[in-house]
């Protein structure tokens, strides 16, 4: 173990240059005076190559049962920490519900059922439901991949899930036959008026089928002939439009990110390799109600009840009663969500953005409000009567993009306080694993601390057009640990402002930043 040192900024910095470290890039002499002890040299070693010279490197690590202070270097200055902020926003669900708690999606009758026929409208209520029992294993946990859909267009090599994402509407479906009902005379409704929420420009709201996102598989040919594209979950009007050929192994090959031409039409083009495995692509829908109207009409009629209703219409509540009077309308159906502590599971293994500013929307509603901006300053009244000084972070939203600041210092505050939870380990489960799933998957797999890293990962990158190179705006990795000595840490990193020739060197920071984790892990 690495002891505790007290010593000059002289000192400091001759120990530091002595490591192979320079000021310029690790952090001021200042800062590392700081510090109560040094990084390790394995570490040192990774935070001082040359694509990270000219950013900025902030650690922070905590011992959890002797409130021990082992690093700190520049934990006081604020960063941006790109997707560990949801560590704030899951969190704040968190404390708020506990672990076991699940919302249930009603289905409500407005008028009565005579012989079979409902004479008045179907009405679904969105509650919030991540999943809705499109992601559920045998065993009642969630299901995810360790690149999921939702990061499919800009991140090769996402993969589904083999669950049908139309589960939930299916199963209630089924229940609104069980009713008794087996005609619809009036409308089918969604009700999304639980909130309102937008995030980078894609909507946020209570009702979520497949993640509000519909999946383009493209299955390449034989050379020269036209890819399959298959897509999921299949529900009317949407259909592909697809111009990719098959080109022979070896050639330059690209698919286009899909894109709604209008009336249901998903066009996509380019080419793909005839050696390639099956690629993915995903739409992100702009009208989620409307979409699942259709489908849970669908499901409807494939569980034997017949719906008058155009089943292709624009989703609409303007006829629809007051919430709080539909909510005390005869539930003909419901489906209870997973437990908060897996859909956190979900939102926190492959970083779901829109999962994460939907626990914001719901704390908003917890309030009594319906607009979801309200949700952040609600998260930081949870936080800070949990004990958190909630000047360490400045957040904008619960999902980590662009604006977002915290130190290092506050990001290991927060898992201090998960982890003095009875459900703490419960919570640590919730996180990516260092060489196992998630994120963080492929991240030092067979090292020695493989398996004992729990953390969150974080990544914001833009482009340098001025010398044609990616800029890694952000590069964080936040969460806790058991040391090779046995000890239980808290800890957070942050690499600020590295620079790559291109995708592969974001994949390269990921690989670094958990290797300087890993490097902690074993000193310690």
């Amino acid at each position: 173990m690495i002891r505790r040192l007290r010593r000059t900024t002289a000192a400091a910095a001759a120990l530091l240059l002595a490591a192979g470290a320079t000021s310029c890039t690790v952090a001021p002499a200042a800062d590392v005076e700081r510090a109560p002890s040094q990084l390790p040299d394995a570490a040192l070693e990774v935070m001082n190559q040359p694509e990270y010279a000219s950013g900025r490197w902030q650690i922070t690590a905590t011992d959890l049962d002797t409130g021990e202070l082992l690093v700190d270097l520049d934990g006081s200055r604020m960063a941006e920490p790109g997707s560990f902020a949801k560590t704030y926003s899951t969190g704040a669900a968190w404390l708020t519900w506990g672990p076991d708690h699940t919302v249930t999606t009603p289905v409500k009758r407005v008028g009565e059922v005579v012989d079979g026929v409902l004479q008045g409208d179907l009405v679904l209520v969105g509650k919030g439901d991540l999943t809705m029992g499109g992601r559920t294993k045998p065993d009642g946990t969630v299901d995810y991949t360790d690149l999921d859909h939702n990061d499919a267009n800009p991140l090769p090599g996402a993969t589904l899930t083999p669950q049908d994402p139309l589960t939930g509407l299916n199963d209630l479906a089924r229940q609104v036959r069980a009713s008794g009902i087996d005609t619809v005379g009036g409308n089918v409704v969604i009700d999304d008026r639980l909130f309102a929420g937008e995030l980078a420009g894609e909507p946020i709201t209570p009702i979520i089928v497949n993640q509000n996102i519909l999946d383009l598989q493209i299955t390449p040919g034989a050379v020269g002939e036209a890819a399959t594209v298959e897509l999921t979950p299949a529900v009317e009007p949407w259909r592909v439009v697809s111009d990719i050929r098959t080109v022979a192994a070896g050639e330059p090959a690209e698919v286009t990110n899909p894109q709604s031409t209008g009336g249901g039409e998903i066009a996509i083009s380019g080419t793909i390799s005839a050696d390639s495995d099956p690629q993915l692509k995903v739409l992100v829908l702009d009208d989620p109600a409307t979409f699942a109207r259709t489908a849970f009409i669908e499901a409807l009629e494939r569980a034997g009840v017949a719906v008058a209703a155009d089943p292709t219409a624009v989703n609409s509540t303007a006829t629809l009663a007051p919430q709080a009077d539909i909510d005390t309308l005869p539930s003909v159906a419901g489906l209870e969500s997973l437990p908060l502590a897996q859909e956190a599971t979900y939102v926190m293994k492959i970083s779901y953005n829109r999962g994460a500013q939907t626990f914001v929307c719901l704390l908003a509603v917890e309030t009594g409000k319906d607009d979801c901006s309200t949700g952040m300053s609600e998260a930081g009244r949870i936080w800070k009567e949990a004990g958190l000084d909630t000047t360490g972070a400045s957040l904008i939203d619960g999902s980590g993009l662009d604006g977002n600041y915290v130190t290092t210092g506050n990001a290991v505050q927060v898992q201090t306080i998960m982890a003095d939870r009875p459900d703490a380990g419960r919570w640590r489960d919730t996180l990516p694993i260092l060489g196992v799933d998630g994120s963080l998957s492929t991240v030092q797999v067979g090292s020695p601390a493989a398996g004992k890293v729990f953390a969150k990962t974080g990544t914001l990158v833009g482009g340098d057009l001025f010398n044609g190179r990616a800029r890694l705006g952000t590069k964080t990795l936040g969460g806790v640990m058991v040391t090779g000595s046995g000890r239980d840490v808290a800890f957070a990193i942050i690499l600020n402002q590295g620079f790559a020739a291109g995708i592969e060197g974001v994949f390269k920071a990921n690989d670094d930043v958990g290797a300087v984790a890993a490097a902690i892990q074993q000193a310690y």
